[in-house]
Parts: structure tokens; sequence; C-alpha cells
């Protein structure tokens, strides 16, 4: 049996009165990525404060590596680590000076926390900008070094909320394959995100919550067939017939077809329905370069479990 890193039974917090989770429960096995999804306002970040000992519960119980976050708080804070939403590390010292403080600030002799800090500064490919001040940063720089500050410790249990908000697409792909070797190193990581690929393309589990309740969890693969089945897609020849393609499979689905780039996508609502959207869309002179069936995407899934919320 595969040990759990996280285990979450019946969790609630309430603040003014209004219930953000609402008994919750899940468990994260150990070396696992996980990602953590649902709507603005569903209670991620409530959940990752639980767990790393910053609220605590109103009811419920919540165990790190078998150590109470509530009733153990110290010990849970010796294994895990934390990279919240906005990077937290101090602009005024350089890159190495703000690693070295954290390890001593976790106890860390002088010598060993330089040493670790240089071994992060390579590994998150900082090396060549260890003595710049971090006010000189990109903000991918930014976010890998605030990475790398909560691996000072060798945590055991990784915990990213929303680690890639605001990064452009080349510094994100730098931070998933870090996040990436972290996991095949035996690191277990909590991951919530707003960005559906990045979950799809991290996370070997999947947990989705919405007004404080687990509403789904599984693969990515299994939420994708849970959803609904295949999709059928379109690529006009011609990208001026998106709108009519459009509006063409949605009657002929009876329900709303969706555009995105040069490709329009509508659930496979009948096993026969492919065939008749190939018929309709030659009877209406609509040249086409790609049409086909697939499984929806986790970001359709997503959509269709939680019914569209966006709050």
């Amino acid at each position: 049996m595969v040990d759990q890193a996280v285990r979450v039974e019946h969790l609630t917090k309430a603040f003014k009165g209004k219930t953000v989770l609402d008994g919750i429960s899940l468990a994260v096995a150990e070396g696992q990525v996980c990602g953590l999804l649902g709507p603005n306002g569903a209670g991620k970040t409530t959940l990752v404060k639980i767990l790393c000992t910053l609220l605590r519960p109103d009811d419920g119980r919540a165990e790190v590596l078998g150590y109470d976050v509530t009733g153990e708080p110290r010990q849970v804070r010796r294994l895990i680590g934390l990279t919240g939403q906005y990077a937290a590390v101090d602009e005024i010292l350089s890159a190495r000076e703000n690693l070295y403080m954290i390890g001593r600030l976790l106890g860390q002799p002088a010598r060993k926390a330089k040493t670790r800090a240089n071994e992060l500064l390579d590994s998150f490919g900082l090396a060549a900008s260890a003595t710049k001040p971090v006010k000189t940063f990109s903000g991918g720089m930014r976010r890998r070094l605030d990475l790398a500050a909560s691996l000072t410790g060798e945590p055991k249990v990784l915990f990213l909320d929303e680690p890639t908000t605001g990064l452009d697409v080349t510094s994100r792909g730098q931070l998933w394959e870090l996040v990436a070797g972290l996991a095949r190193n035996g690191t277990t990581v909590l991951l919530t995100t707003q960005y559906l690929d990045e979950a799809d393309r991290l996370a070997g589990a999947i947990v989705v919550i919405d007004r404080g309740h687990v509403i789904a969890e599984g693969t990515p693969a299994a939420l994708k067939e849970r959803a609904g089945g295949q999709v059928i897609e379109v690529r006009p020849a011609r990208p001026g017939d998106i709108g009519t393609v459009t509006r063409l499979l949605t009657q002929i689905a009876h329900t709303q077809a969706t555009a995105s780039n040069d490709t329009v996508a509508v659930p496979a609502t009948d096993q026969d329905l492919l065939g008749i959207a190939v018929g309709r869309l030659r009877e209406a002179n609509i040249p086409v370069s790609q049409v086909g069936l697939r499984l929806p995407s986790l970001d359709e899934a997503f959509i269709r479990l939680t019914n569209g919320a966006t709050r």
C-alpha cells in the first residue's frame, strides 16, 4: 500500500460566517504531484495555508507525513516547503544572500547554509546571477529563486500555490521542468494552479474542489473521460468560416460549440454526430483542413465538472 504524505479528513473553515471549506477530505501519496484545481474562491489557498500551519481549521483533521498540522505544527514545518502566489524574497539582498539567510534561519551551520545555497543556485540556473541584487531579476528568475528558497531545508513535501502566475511561456516551461525534476527525486508536491495545461503536464493525480467540497478526483485522463466522452474538432481551411462552422456544429449537437484560434469544438453528444457534421460541412461547401474526434482537454473537463463556474 502506498503511504500517504498528506491526509485531510472532514476539514472545515469559515471566515466571518462564510464557509470556505465544508468538510473536505483528500489524500496525496508520497512522491506524487497532485494538482489541486478549482474556481476562484473554491478554497484552494485556504487549504494550503492550513496544511502549512498558517491557519487553524475550525473542525476536522489534517496530517502531513503522519503529523497533525494543529497538534504538531513544529514537526510539520520541519518537513515542508511553501512557494506562495507571489515571490517572497528580499529584493535588496543578492540571490546567494537570500538563500544563505534562509538556511541560517532554519538552523543550518554557516558552512552548510553556504553550500546549500550554491547547490540550489546551480540547480535553478541562477549561479551566474548569484551576487546580483534580486531587484534586478526578471519575474521568471524571482520565481525560480523563490522555489529554490522553499527547498533550502530539503523538504519532503512541497506546497506550490499558483507558482507560475504572471510568468511568460518560457519561464513557465523552465519552472515546470524544475518541479518535474523534484518529483522524480521523490519530493511530494501539492500544486494549486489556474493553468489547466500545467496540471495536465505535471500532475499524476488531480483533485477538483468547488465551494469547499471535493467534486472530482482522479488522473487527468480519468477526469477527461468522466467529463463526458469525446469532442468533435473541426479546423476550417478558410479562417473566415470559423463563425459559420461554430453555428453549424451548435445546431447539429444541440449544445454550444466553442471556437479557439483556428478550430471549433463541440461535445460528441451522439455517436453518429461526426458523420452528420462532415455531411453538413460538405453541403455548406465549407472546406476543412482537419476534422475528427478527441478526448476533451482538461480545460473542457474542468468547465463541465464545475458547471462553468467563474467566481
